[in-house]
């Protein structure tokens, strides 16, 4: 019996990746258990996220963030999204995957959104894309998109691309307006052809009615345990990236602190003439170099 501190094993690469309907309505599974949703934004990081066996990966903005060094989301662009998307699929080409459209490119109208979803699927071999809110026009865009072919996660809650319209970073659904905007923001996202909502930062009994309201998946990030599903960024559930840590946010390991220990020993080593020894050095014949001089 494998003692219970051990990690668990690693999932085996040939794998058959989640359908639509699974992810839609995961209480159809044959395990019946919470979806399990990572970001990454390359391919060692789709690699490692699809050999531990997630049900998604997504492609996030949040790149912006952890990966571009940018203050928020809203400076990441169509051609970062496809870029990252890019490499993200040829390292996860099992996993069921969900690229963010970013800012401003769902926001001027249903054929620009179109255009932009369709090069982000035909470009980067995605499954789905994920766009926050549920305005009339980003409900008009779920809704063409849905009916055309193109699965659309929907998203509530704090929504980061927007998040100063929103008075920052802070958690939604606490007062009575904001309570119900989110419900029924969820609502109309499913009526609209969303095929899951990610409900960010609410509290977690917000999230256990509107979970409870909806057919179709809930995926919560800092929403509580009575989502269909969690999702956490990389960087964070691995401890690489450096700013504050994150109430929403758990972390499995630092490896941050390892990758510094890691570079200060192989600079000490350098410095020392350690390395490279032997063991990473090269030879040839005596009478080869006998010839050069």
């Amino acid at each position: 019996m494998q003692p219970e501190s051990a990690s668990p094993q690693l999932a085996s690469p040939a794998r058959v990746k989640r359908s639509l309907p699974d992810l839609t309505h995961p209480e159809l599974t044959s395990s019946g258990a919470p979806l399990v949703m990572v970001t990454a934004y390359d391919y060692p990081g789709a690699r490692h996220a699809e050999a531990a066996g997630v049900d998604l990966i997504l492609v996030g903005d949040s790149l912006g963030n952890v990966v571009l060094g940018y203050d928020s989301t809203a400076p990441v662009t169509l051609a970062d999204m496809i870029h990252h998307g890019k490499a993200v699929r040829r390292g996860a080409p099992n996993t069921f995957l969900v690229v963010d459209l970013p800012f401003g490119t769902y926001h001027a109208g249903v054929t620009d959104a179109m255009r932009h979803a369709v090069r982000v699927i035909q470009e980067t071999g995605a499954d789905a894309v994920k766009m926050e809110g549920s305005t009339p026009e980003v409900l008009d865009v779920v809704r063409v998109l849905s009916r055309n072919g193109v699965p659309v996660m929907g998203h509530v809650g704090l929504m980061p691309q927007t998040a100063a319209a929103q008075g920052g970073l802070r958690v939604q659904g606490k007062d009575d307006d904001s309570a119900r905007r989110t419900l029924e923001g969820a609502v109309a996202l499913q009526e609209a052809g969303a095929f899951a909502v990610v409900l960010e930062a609410i509290p977690a009994r917000l999230a256990r009615l509107i979970s409870e309201r909806l057919s179709v998946a809930t995926i919560g990030i800092g929403a509580g345990v009575h989502c269909d599903g969690q999702v956490l960024v990389y960087h964070d559930l691995l401890g690489l990236y450096e700013g504050e840590e994150k109430k929403i946010a758990k972390r499995y390991a630092d490896l941050g602190r390892e990758a510094r220990e890691a570079i200060a020993h192989y600079a000490a080593e350098v410095r020392a003439r350690e390395f490279p020894s032997k063991d990473n050095s090269f030879v040839m014949k005596d009478e080869v170099l006998d010839k050069l001089y």
